[in-house]
Protein backbone atom coordinates (compact mmCIF):
# COMPACT_ATOMS: atom_id res chain seq x y z
CA UNK A 1 0.00 0.00 0.00
CA UNK A 2 2.96 2.34 0.84
CA UNK A 3 4.37 1.62 -2.47
CA UNK A 4 0.88 2.36 -4.11
CA UNK A 5 0.79 6.14 -2.63
CA UNK A 6 4.92 6.58 -3.16
CA UNK A 7 4.27 6.40 -7.03
CA UNK A 8 1.19 8.43 -6.55
CA UNK A 9 3.42 11.78 -4.92
CA UNK A 10 6.45 10.59 -7.66
CA UNK A 11 4.36 10.82 -10.85
CA UNK A 12 2.95 14.52 -10.11
CA UNK A 13 6.23 15.69 -8.69
CA UNK A 14 8.22 14.40 -12.01
CA UNK A 15 5.51 16.11 -13.71
CA UNK A 16 6.17 19.69 -11.45
CA UNK A 17 10.06 18.80 -11.98
CA UNK A 18 9.40 18.89 -16.12
CA UNK A 19 7.44 22.08 -15.79
CA UNK A 20 10.23 23.87 -14.19
CA UNK A 21 12.80 22.58 -17.03
CA UNK A 22 9.66 24.10 -19.31
CA UNK A 23 9.48 27.45 -17.37
CA UNK A 24 13.66 27.84 -17.67
CA UNK A 25 14.28 26.95 -20.88
CA UNK A 26 11.26 28.76 -22.32
CA UNK A 27 13.33 31.60 -20.20
CA UNK A 28 16.55 31.29 -21.23
CA UNK A 29 15.22 30.68 -25.35
CA UNK A 30 15.91 27.03 -25.51
CA UNK A 31 13.01 25.79 -27.80
CA UNK A 32 11.52 22.42 -27.85
CA UNK A 33 10.15 21.18 -31.59
CA UNK A 34 7.20 19.83 -29.26
CA UNK A 35 5.51 22.73 -28.87
CA UNK A 36 4.09 25.72 -31.21
CA UNK A 37 5.47 28.65 -30.08
CA UNK A 38 8.12 29.53 -26.77
CA UNK A 39 5.14 31.25 -24.99
CA UNK A 40 3.15 27.88 -25.34
CA UNK A 41 6.09 26.15 -23.48
CA UNK A 42 6.49 28.18 -21.38
CA UNK A 43 2.79 28.63 -20.47
CA UNK A 44 2.93 24.72 -20.38
CA UNK A 45 5.50 24.66 -18.04
CA UNK A 46 3.85 26.85 -15.31
CA UNK A 47 0.33 24.71 -15.92
CA UNK A 48 2.27 21.12 -15.43
CA UNK A 49 3.94 23.04 -12.25
CA UNK A 50 0.85 24.31 -10.83
CA UNK A 51 -1.34 20.69 -11.57
CA UNK A 52 2.27 18.68 -10.21
CA UNK A 53 2.09 20.91 -6.87
CA UNK A 54 -1.74 20.94 -6.56
CA UNK A 55 -1.86 17.36 -6.79
CA UNK A 56 0.69 16.69 -4.02
CA UNK A 57 -0.70 19.40 -2.00
CA UNK A 58 -4.30 18.06 -2.06
CA UNK A 59 -2.77 14.73 -1.00
CA UNK A 60 -1.22 15.48 2.08
CA UNK A 61 -3.53 17.94 2.64
CA UNK A 62 -6.51 14.53 2.48
CA UNK A 63 -4.09 12.27 4.69
CA UNK A 64 -4.10 15.30 6.99
CA UNK A 65 -7.86 15.62 7.29
CA UNK A 66 -8.30 11.79 7.97
CA UNK A 67 -5.45 11.53 10.28
CA UNK A 68 -6.72 14.84 12.33
CA UNK A 69 -3.64 16.63 11.77
CA UNK A 70 -4.95 19.79 10.85
CA UNK A 71 -6.22 21.47 14.06
CA UNK A 72 -9.31 22.42 12.83
CA UNK A 73 -7.47 24.64 9.91
CA UNK A 74 -8.66 23.82 6.40
CA UNK A 75 -12.04 22.68 7.98
CA UNK A 76 -14.48 21.68 5.14
CA UNK A 77 -17.78 23.12 5.33
CA UNK A 78 -20.83 22.18 3.74
CA UNK A 79 -22.94 25.35 2.66
CA UNK A 80 -26.63 24.95 2.57
CA UNK A 81 -28.21 25.83 -0.91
Amino acid sequence: MRLIALLLLVTPGLIAVYGIKLIRDALFGEFHDLYFHIAVQGLAGVLFFAGGLAFIGGFILHRDRKRNLTKGRFKQTNYPE
